[in-house]
């Protein structure tokens, strides 16, 4: 991302305001952008190129990657598939409790990755749509699903991007995954044009189902967002592990504007995205940010919404 001088220091305008506004505690943040979702316009930003640890951040990529083949195939998400040993011995979070053997719809695997943060759904999500998907390196499934979470991720700009695992796992071997606040912006905003993506994280509960041992069982997930339904926020992750701290991704939106020249009305979608990196109280700055955002967003509105590739995504 390249930016003017002026647009920097506009942008240190909009952060020291953002920061000032937030509560001490919530302070700490290490990374933070905030963009309009239509035109991906830069409200507020501190240090967005960063590259940082993003925990299950990550599976926003994963479901992207599963979504995008199961379009481009025409797949029944309602499939059933096998939970296979190793997505269960990854460790990590195993919210919905998945065991080896377990069959389960790829997608209440979705659900269970998005809402639940699953490591295990991810992987198995991994496991099975890597098998399918092409696979001209000869890599085992998983790292075939991988390989195309960074071909995601290069087809979208997001060149500070370097996924290692579908769940966000930082603790293992070979290196660190990492990734962006600008990159995840790009990533989300690519996410919600997505049909279906916008419906699972705005979930505050769901109720999935599963045969275990050829009986069949059904659980109640909870989302691990807090913040869904406050002013207008209707998803999007949250994450974390030691090495990143908190990270959450929101987005909100409000009823389009509209405004009418002559004979013409002409229609404004408004939503907004904020993505926060090393936070040490996400819930409590990412309301904060998300509000300021807002601010920031009618100022932007009123003085005509102009854009600049400098100050944009």
């Amino acid at each position: 991302m390249k930016r003017s001088l002026r647009s920097i220091s506009r942008s240190f305008f909009a952060s020291l305001a953002l920061v000032l506004t937030l509560p001490t505690a919530a302070r700490a943040v290490q990374s933070y952008i905030i963009v309009d979702n239509q035109t991906g316009h830069i409200l507020g930003a501190k240090e967005p190129d960063e590259k940082r640890q993003i925990a299950s951040l990550t599976k926003v990529a994963t479901a992207v990657v599963v979504l995008d083949w199961a379009k481009l195939t025409n797949a029944d998400l309602g499939e059933l598939v096998t939970v296979p040993a190793e997505a269960v011995r990854i460790g990590g979070v195993n919210s919905t409790g998945l065991q080896p053997d377990d069959l389960i719809s790829l997608r209440d695997l979705l659900y269970s990755a998005l809402m639940a943060s699953d490591n295990a759904a991810a992987q198995t999500l991994a496991y099975h749509i890597g098998r399918r998907l092409p696979n001209p390196e000869g890599l085992d499934p998983t790292g075939n699903f991988v390989a195309h979470m960074n071909a995601l991720a290069r087809n979208l700009y997001m060149k500070r991007t370097r996924f290692l695992n579908p769940s966000g796992l930082d603790n293992g071997e070979g290196g660190l995954p990492f990734s962006t606040a600008a990159d995840l912006a790009r990533l989300t905003s690519y996410a919600y044009s997505k049909s279906g993506f916008p419906f699972y994280v705005a979930q505050n509960t769901r109720e999935i189902h599963l045969f275990r041992a050829g009986q069949p069982l059904s659980l109640w997930l909870k989302n691990t967002n807090p913040l869904l339904d406050q002013d207008g926020i209707d998803g999007v992750k949250t994450g974390r592990t030691a090495k990143a701290g908190d990270c959450i991704i929101l987005s909100a939106d409000r009823t389009p504007e509209s405004k009418r020249d002559g004979e013409k009305v002409m229609i404004t979608p408004r939503r907004i995205i904020v993505v926060l990196l090393g936070s040490t109280d996400r819930s409590t700055e990412g309301l904060a940010a998300m509000r300021r955002g807002w601010q920031l967003y009618d100022q932007w509105a009123a003085a005509g919404r102009k854009t600049k590739r400098s100050d944009s995504l």
